[in-house]
């Protein structure tokens, strides 16, 4: 049974609707920092993307010069924004974890190596001189896809990164969840099966089956002789696809049984009216979905099944851009509550 609409990427209605926070910021510094390249952009509280910029990360070059790229992309960002007489008053910053949300810091995310108990926060307020929140990426996801995505108007909504990594953002009874440890929505590091590819620290991880990072690495470690080391995600998915190998499809199709035993493992657990899945999900569409949706069906409660949609991101590319800002927001929400 197909559960999800076919979509690409397009431009989508933002949300317009005013935000009770007093009086919202008029522009709003955007960086959506990862492991291959770090955007800037300049935005405003409903969502409209003024300009953008981005830049290669390039952590193996350690975290002090991949710092200076994320400066230097920013400054430039907001070089130009000056000249057309916009001042950003904060800067969101969507990142991967392990990290502290309310210090900023961030403790050796997989993608970033280097990048160890980074005060994040701290430095950028002391570089740029105003306010910065600092979010994960999968809940920063969360937050652009339910304030601007295809999540409006939802109360219970997952989000999966789906992307390099795998990672997710949780809103429960319309708010974040965190957990106690504030690291609630690490789904990659859960171990699906004895053997596997590594990624995350462990072999058989679920972000070792089912992200990009993982397919590629799928794909080497169960056909060691047809997939070169160091084979990507989009290599498999291109001989997949458009060439019709066996033993990618094959690597696609596993990589999608294997997201479907965890979507169970959330419908089960959570039972949420939506799952968005992240950019995997869109590039790849029913070569991924297909396989998981059956696995999707036959193992998760029929009830849950049957009250959840799964859909891919509808902000597309443009989520990274988005997610920042979400995740401002929402903190500058929380707060104007926490102070009323």
């Amino acid at each position: 049974m197909q559960r999800w609409p076919v979509i690409m990427p397009v431009e989508v209605q933002l949300n317009d609707t005013p935000v009770d926070i007093g009086e919202p910021p008029a522009y709003i510094l955007g960086l959506d920092i990862g492991g291959t390249k770090t955007a800037a952009v300049l935005g405003t509280a409903w969502g409209k993307i003024l300009d953008r910029a981005e830049t290669p990360t390039r952590p193996e070059e350690g975290f002090e010069a991949s710092f200076a790229r994320v400066c230097a992309v920013a400054e430039e960002v907001l070089r130009r924004a000056k000249h057309s007489g916009w001042q950003a008053t904060h800067i969101g910053v969507s990142i991967g974890g392990p990290l502290d949300v309310e210090k900023g810091v961030i403790y050796s995310p997989p993608n970033l190596p280097g990048w160890d108990a980074v005060p994040l926060k701290e430095r950028l307020e002391e570089r740029f001189g105003i306010p910065v929140v600092v979010e994960h990426d999968g809940m920063a996801g969360a937050l652009a896809e339910h304030r601007f995505g295809a999540g409006r108007g939802t109360k219970h909504l997952i989000f999966l990164t789906l992307g390099t990594g795998l990672g997710a953002g949780l809103i429960l009874n319309g708010q974040p969840y965190r957990g106690a440890s504030g690291a609630a929505g690490s789904v990659g590091h859960v171990r699906m099966a004895e053997e596997g590819p590594v990624a995350w620290g462990k072999a058989g991880s679920w972000e070792a089956f089912s992200s990009g990072t993982g397919i590629g690495r799928l794909a080497r470690w169960r056909y060691p002789d047809l997939f070169p080391e160091g084979v990507t995600a989009k290599e498999v998915a291109a001989r997949a696809i458009e060439q019709g190998d066996e033993a990618a499809r094959a690597v696609l199709r596993e990589a999608g049984e294997y997201l479907g035993r965890g979507l169970a493992m959330l419908v089960d657990i959570l039972s949420p009216e939506m799952i968005v899945l992240g950019s995997l999900a869109v590039r790849l569409g029913d070569h991924l979905l297909g396989p998981a949706m059956k696995v999707l069906e036959r193992e998760a409660e029929p009830s849950a099944f049957e009250a959840v949609r799964i859909v891919p991101s509808e902000l597309g590319e443009r989520i990274g851009d988005l997610a920042p800002i979400a995740g401002l927001m929402a903190r500058l929400e929380t707060k104007h509550k926490a102070l009323r």
